[in-house]
């Protein structure tokens, strides 16, 4: 099976409250490996190259209003069928409709401020992951468990 990558975003929110362990362990038990990571403060230009899509929307300035509050942690993981993998582990975009277990289900508290950002798609990620990662920041490494926790 192909290796994908996936763009995760652990938002201001979660920076805010605390809640970056928590949420990098959920993501590292996956076993998925993660091949980029840091954390940088989101300026209006970079907001809006990720909130490209939802430019026409009535809720556009509220998001990048957020997105631009406060640091956030970015991060790249690679693995077969990482984004659908990755998106289920996030939970449905509004934390009341999301599942005990996930991310938002278990730590979120409020649509407009939950938590984690993924990757939608394959396509998504491969325009999403270059706006915040060069190549030269994404690490190739061998990690021995990887054949004990995928089948990769």
């Amino acid at each position: 099976m192909p290796s994908e990558r996936t763009l995760v975003l652990i938002k201001p929110d979660a920076v805010q409250r605390a809640l970056l362990g928590p949420i990098v362990t959920r993501l590292e038990r996956t076993g998925y490996k993660i091949i980029g990571v840091k954390m940088l403060h989101v300026d209006q230009d970079l907001a809006a190259k990720l909130y490209a899509e939802h430019k026409a929307k009535p809720f556009y300035d509220g998001l990048v209003k957020y997105i631009t509050s406060s640091p956030l942690v970015a991060m790249v993981l690679s693995g077969p069928e990482v984004v659908a993998k990755i998106r289920q582990l996030m939970g449905a975009t509004n934390p009341l409709e999301a599942a005990p277990g996930t991310i938002r289900g278990d730590f979120g508290e409020d649509i407009g401020r939950n938590l984690v950002h993924g990757s939608a798609t394959v396509q998504d990620a491969q325009r999403e992951v270059p706006l915040f990662f060069g190549e030269d920041e994404i690490m190739s490494y061998h990690r021995g468990l990887g054949p004990w926790i995928l089948d990769i």
